[in-house]
């Protein structure tokens, strides 16, 4: 694929964001609509005891993504209530129109003692066309399970030929692989259908191959089908390292598959690489796939983890 960059697109810092959120705009996601495309982000504000939480943020973009056109101004999704699963963020969002509803599909966290957090996938349903969502219910609508323990998240939802497909990542190990320091995570990338979007069947298996060894993360798939193949980015990194070492940092990597069970990796395929000096020359992660007018863009964030913002870049080929 040949890629031209459109740069970084939205600056949160810039921006006066709802829910006293001053940083981070991770994640964008998109819906489209007949004049403007809405990119949804996880942004964060700190608690009392200075810890962040995460909320949903949006803005509306004109096509030619020039433009900003409006941005949320008030609470997209409310964070869970004490105890529940999203008590304390929502990371990422992924948005999906279907019949004449916007569904939105959650990554709820919260904080543990042992480790640093718990997630799963929650469900709400918007009935203002998408500036707010209401919960379907308190709890997830898929989590841990017996071979899938534990960070049950970053769903990406599209329908194929009237089946709901998710992609999703689930944990593996916690494992402090350094001495006197917090344990890290691992996990990998997974499949799920289902045929109502609520209730799901999950296929059980790791589907993407590792690159680095098998303690690679791998995190936010994201479908699209385009020229007769099914197409999926996400991001993939060193499981300790990554937040001092660039080398061990976030990539953007790159599968293929012509009947969405079986893909092939191919990361080189994907032809979007680290800038050299810009806002993205140490880190790419969070992609995102979406077409506009049969246009396919890639929406992504950079360094720092999308601290500063989130760019786009455009297929040319």
């Amino acid at each position: 694929m040949k890629w031209k960059k459109l740069g970084k697109i939205f600056n949160p810092i810039e921006h006066q964001l709802p829910n006293n959120c001053f940083e981070f705009a991770q994640s964008p996601q998109t819906i489209v609509f007949d004049d403007y495309v809405r990119i949804y982000f996880s942004t964060r504000e700190k608690d009392s005891s200075g810890k962040y939480l995460s909320h949903v943020a949006f803005v509306d973009f004109d096509k030619t993504f020039q433009n900003i056109l409006n941005i949320s101004t008030d609470t997209v999704i409310p964070l869970g209530q004490l105890g529940c699963f999203d008590e304390h963020g929502i990371f990422p969002i992924n948005v999906l129109k279907h019949n004449d509803k916007i569904l939105a599909y959650t990554t709820g966290w919260n904080r543990k003692v042992s480790v640093s957090a718990d997630a799963s996938v929650g469900l709400a349903i918007s009935n203002d066309n998408g500036n707010t969502f209401e919960k379907v219910g308190n709890g997830p609508i898929l989590t841990a399970t017996l071979h899938e323990p534990f960070l049950v998240c970053d769903a990406f939802v599209a329908v194929f030929e009237n089946t709901f497909h998710m992609w999703y990542i689930y944990g593996t190990q916690w494992t402090a692989f350094v001495e006197n320091q917090a344990p890290d995570r691992v996990y990998k990338i997974a499949h799920a259908t289902s045929n109502d979007g609520i209730t799901w069947q999950k296929e059980g298996r790791k589907i993407i191959t590792d690159k680095i060894n098998s303690e690679e993360c791998q995190a936010l798939p994201s479908v699209i089908f385009h020229n007769g193949l099914y197409h999926m980015v996400f991001c993939y990194r060193h499981a300790s390292g990554f937040r001092t070492d660039k080398n061990k940092g976030y990539r953007l990597g790159y599968a293929y598959s012509n009947d969405l069970t079986n893909w092939t990796r191919d990361d080189q395929k994907l032809g979007i690489n680290l800038s050299e000096n810009d806002w993205d020359s140490d880190m790419m992660c969070y992609p995102h796939f979406f077409k506009v007018d049969n246009q396919v863009y890639l929406l992504y964030n950079g360094n720092e983890f999308g601290k500063a913002g989130f760019g786009l870049a455009v297929l040319e080929n």
